[in-house]
């Protein structure tokens, strides 16, 4: 009589280590499928004084989700070969600014010293009716693991106006980048 309990329990400690195991190697590819697509924001604020005419810049941190979750720097040993796939520029403040105000802009990736940085997308010859978002023309080719694994990522932003400004302007920066898993966690 006693053999059924003692079947029923080997049953259920065998699921019970199935389980787990799946559980354990899924987390990993989840994590692996969940990281390799990852976006950073940055909000870019272009003062009124600007000039029109002339290159001016403005260097701000740029944040994922991930690190406001686990801090600064987190997990990126997970990845590699982290590329760019878009840039887009959305007006924050006022909501219904158009972006057409520029004729230029340049977007730069810089290591967290500022000591090195590198042209990652552009837009030239802006539609002055462009709206209030606007989508800039990405370097995909570039290998980006130095400056994404760093404790703190920086961006560059390079502009010439080409009207003034009556307000203050404030830009929402989205950089969505793409990795793949790291073979050496």
């Amino acid at each position: 009589m006693k053999k059924p309990v003692i079947d029923s329990m080997m049953k259920r400690l065998i699921i019970l280590l199935f389980l787990s195991s799946a559980l354990l190697c899924g987390c990993s590819a989840i994590q692996s499928i969940v990281r390799s697509a990852f976006p950073y924001t940055a909000n870019l604020n272009i003062p009124s004084s600007s000039e029109t005419g002339v290159e001016q810049s403005i260097t701000v941190m740029a944040n994922s989700f991930d690190q406001l979750l686990t801090g600064q720097g987190s997990n990126t040993n997970a990845i590699t070969n982290i590329r760019l796939t878009s840039v887009k520029l959305d007006s924050n403040l006022p909501v219904s600014q158009n972006l057409g105000v520029f004729s230029s802009i340049k977007i730069y990736i810089l290591h967290g010293d500022s000591s090195k940085e590198l042209l990652i997308a552009s837009g030239e010859n802006i539609d002055s009716s462009v709206g209030k978002s606007l989508v800039l023309d990405a370097d995909k080719s570039l290998v980006l693991d130095g400056y994404i694994k760093e404790s703190t990522v920086r961006i560059r932003m390079k502009y010439t106006l080409r009207t003034a400004l009556a307000n203050d302007i404030s830009i929402k920066a989205s950089l969505d980048f793409q990795a793949d898993p790291s073979k050496n966690k």
